[in-house]
């Protein structure tokens, strides 16, 4: 008479587990947004500082290439440097994704909505 019911405890937990999960990930993305990379070009010259979201939050020139002729190259550095942290927060933050699916039991390469 009650066979139905297994179905409805396997649905709670499901649920249980779906709350659980964007919990998560919402804290996820909370903590990506706190988490610091940097990246460099020129060999140090220019570093940019971004979180782990890519927002730009610094920048640092070293104060040797800040020479009136040399506005181009300088100007290509911090290009060169924000791509460069950028590039260091996608993959942090893709790092702390598939390490937040296998805590969840999930496939590592699951993709998370963004």
């Amino acid at each position: 008479m009650f066979k139905g019911l297994g179905q409805l405890g396997d649905m709670a937990k499901m649920m249980k587990a779906a709350k659980e999960m964007q919990e998560r990930m919402l804290t996820l993305q909370e903590d990506l947004g706190r988490m610091i990379v940097i990246g460099e070009a020129g060999g140090g010259l220019v570093k940019a500082r971004v979180t782990a979201k890519g927002e730009l939050t610094g920048l640092e020139i070293d104060p040797t290439i800040l020479v009136a002729s040399e506005k181009e190259v300088v100007e290509d550095l911090i290009v060169a440097a924000v791509k460069d942290a950028q590039a260091r927060a996608q993959d942090k933050a893709g790092e702390e994704q598939r390490k937040l699916m296998t805590e969840l039991g999930l496939p590592a390469d699951m993709g998370l909505p963004g």
